[in-house]
């Protein structure tokens, strides 16, 4: 059992290929990794100390560098401005009582200049006077909505269009927009990419003969990315790319894009697990960080946290940002 447990975790992290069995464990809950390592702990009480030791040495694994723990220290830059990014659900949202006043004050309580939101369509009123959701949710932002994605900004918005990831057939895109922070041109990206979901259905509950879904599943996101990659490699001005990923970090969906100079914004300067989603499921718990904002290596991290988990069934991800001089 430790000796399963670390070499899957060898192969999540340095395999440099991932078939598409390796990407699906990438999907595991982490109570599932614990169990057998709990079990061999207990097991090793009975075998000596060399046992034991070897099990707290696997427990030790699992707890950091499975389960993606990080722990950085602060970096703070000069004239810092905060991003958000939030998968906020938006028909959910709206069709339970007092769901849109939540992710309103979940916005609030974080105070972003900027945010990049995904999932927004759907959305009805259901408000008393003339307020509108979008006025709810971004008071005091200038906003751009295209889809299902709302780019709200207190700076000024400007060149604000949707872009296309045509993945078999189907037009899967992202907004993007130019917003000027204290004199400095900023491109900003907000994406989500397709689900896993029906993939990992199809694998939960029909097994071999569900595989060939989840694969053509995880290839659609990983042509998503690579198209996305392509799209704004090599752009004359800083870039954020944020959204809903639907995949962790080590997935080479994420990697092509990392490939490209940016990085990931809680990798550089979170601490924790960052988990964005996972407590709306069975398993009642966060245990995936599939939403992400990755930046450029202009763009400096001072700070990155994870919001509350009761708006939505996503995590917003909220970053502090700066500017590297030249």
């Amino acid at each position: 059992m430790l000796a399963a447990v670390v070499l899957l975790t060898l192969a999540q992290r340095v395999s440099p290929a991932s078939p598409w069995w390796l990407e699906l464990t990438r999907y595991l809950p982490y109570p599932m990794l614990l169990a057998p390592v709990a079990a061999a702990l207990v097991a090793s009480c009975w075998l000596g100390w060399r046992w034991l030791l070897a099990s707290l040495a696997t427990l030790a694994l699992v707890a950091t560098l499975t389960m993606g723990l990080v722990w950085n220290r602060t970096e703070p830059g000069t004239s810092p401005f905060r991003l958000m990014t939030y998968n906020i659900k938006g028909a959910k949202a709206a069709q339970r009582a007092g769901g849109l006043a939540e992710l309103a004050r979940e916005i609030a309580r974080h105070d972003p200049d900027i945010v990049l939101i995904q999932d927004a369509q759907g959305m009805s009123s259901g408000l008393p006077g003339p307020q509108t959701p979008e006025a709810l949710l971004f008071a005091g932002r200038e906003r751009y909505r295209v889809g299902q994605y709302v780019i709200a900004s207190r700076f000024a918005l400007r060149d604000c269009a949707p872009g296309w990831l045509p993945v078999r057939g189907e037009d899967v895109g992202y907004l993007r927009c130019t917003v000027n922070v204290r004199g400095v041109d900023l491109t900003l990206v907000s994406v989500h990419f397709e689900s896993p979901r029906s993939g990992l259905n199809a694998a939960r509950r029909e097994g071999i003969d569900g595989i060939a879904e989840w694969r053509h599943n995880y290839e659609d996101r990983l042509d998503q990315a690579q198209l996305l990659a392509r799209a704004f490699a090599d752009g004359p001005r800083p870039l954020v790319i944020a959204g809903d990923l639907n995949a962790p970090q080590a997935s080479p969906v994420v990697q092509t894009l990392l490939a490209t100079g940016l990085r990931d914004a809680f990798a550089s300067a979170g601490r924790g697990y960052g988990y964005s989603y996972g407590q709306a499921l069975r398993v009642g718990l966060p245990f995936l960080r599939i939403d992400h904002i990755l930046v450029s290596d202009a763009i400096g991290v001072a700070a990155c946290e994870v919001g509350d988990g009761a708006p939505s069934e996503h995590r917003p991800v909220v970053a502090d940002l700066w500017f590297r001089r030249p």
